[in-house]
């Protein structure tokens, strides 16, 4: 999640430079993730009339985006600033117990700001302000609230395979489909994915049963050629074909497909899909009602539609998918069509047991 935020500013970055994007589209890009002003790679403080937005940054961002920018003045009369530094768990909590926010919304993990939450140091998300309506069916969480989708998939050479692979079982069959993997470094979906296909229903995967899964994986560890850990790394292994499959980023997976003319291909077929979540500590300084209207106006179809159309991003808000044009419904990781053929990623079995799990896997994955 923060490693995807990062990856989405890289990917605007690295189709601005090679002229895919105009400057125009470019910033515009930046605004619809929150990045509307980049000051320094470390922390921000509020001025007078500003609201500081906090996101885990880019490459080399320095950008203003006056659309975004102006929408804020002109709702709140606050002027939007970013701190790109990243907003981790343990920067909300000490500036919290510190008494010294300095942050108004932060895009966090949607666990962080539950746990956090759950300990009276965030502020509950306002749904007399940020309308639920705005919000995709089910997402609308205590403490955090969509900015937009993202989903674990699969991805493979289809030259490799005469057959497509078409679920998580196909992926560990060495047999049937022979080849190197690679799998993400951070664990996210990849308990998921083990646990699916070691047979495990999607409607039972939470709790998540850790030992199970780390023994699905550490029996298809020998085939993984790479547990990746940026975006980049994972297009780069299938498109060089050092990896036969991959459990990629959607975003990441649908550009490989395009840099390979079709020749990788993916499937939101058991995919695990997840937000990115704005919340706010509390005592931000711009004042809770403030953020709770960031957060609103964040979520106009017209930006979700940005997100999408140059990234690959699923809107946040239900209103932006009958706005899709036809070329970019296959993309769209949160319309109906698409979630029916996805896993949700339980915020709350996150918000309890990251840590451990982390560390247990990374144990097995870093020998």
């Amino acid at each position: 999640m923060s490693n995807f935020q990062r990856d989405c500013c890289e990917i605007l970055a690295e189709r601005f430079r090679s002229g895919k994007l105009d400057r125009r589209s470019f910033l515009t890009g930046l605004a619809a993730l929150g990045a509307v002003t980049i000051a320094r790679p470390d922390a921000a403080l509020a001025a007078e009339n500003e609201l500081v937005v906090v996101n885990w940054g880019g490459d080399a961002i320095d950008a203003y985006s006056a659309a975004f920018a102006e929408a804020l003045q002109s709702a709140t009369g606050l002027k939007l600033k970013l701190d790109g530094s990243g907003p981790l768990e343990g920067s909300m909590k000490t500036q919290f117990e510190s008494n010294a926010v300095r942050w108004d919304v932060c895009d966090a993990e949607p666990y962080s700001a539950l746990r956090l939450g759950r300990e009276n140091m965030m502020e509950p998300i306002n749904y007399d302000i940020v309308d639920r309506a705005k919000v995709q069916p089910g997402f609308d969480a205590e403490f955090s609230v969509p900015s937009y989708f993202f989903s674990y998939v699969m991805a493979y050479d289809t030259n490799r395979f005469d057959t497509a692979p078409a679920t998580w079982a196909d992926f560990w069959d060495v047999d049937k489909f022979p080849g190197k993997r690679t799998l993400y470094k951070w664990m996210t979906g990849v308990l998921e994915a083990a646990l699916l296909a070691d047979g495990v229903s999607p409607a039972e995967l939470y709790p998540l049963d850790v030992d199970r899964a780390l023994a699905k994986i550490e029996a298809i560890k020998p085939h993984v050629v790479s547990f990746w850990q940026s975006g980049a790394e994972s297009q780069q292994l299938l498109r060089d074909g050092e990896a036969s499959m991959g459990l990629l980023w959607h975003t990441r997976a649908n550009l490989t497909k395009m840099d390979t003319e079709g020749e990788v291909d993916w499937t939101f077929d058991q995919g695990l899909v997840t937000p990115s979540g704005w919340c706010t500590i509390k005592g931000n300084p711009a004042g809770a009602e403030a953020a709770m209207q960031f957060i609103e106006l964040s979520q106009t179809p017209e930006h979700q539609l940005i997100l999408l159309e140059q990234l690959g991003n699923g809107p946040a808000n239900p209103a932006a998918h009958a706005m899709v044009p036809d070329e970019h419904k296959a993309i769209d990781a949160s319309s109906a069509e698409n979630l029916e053929r996805q896993v949700a990623l339980q915020s709350e079995w996150y918000a309890d047991h990251f840590g451990p799990a982390l560390d247990k896997y990374l144990a097995l994955v870093s020998d």
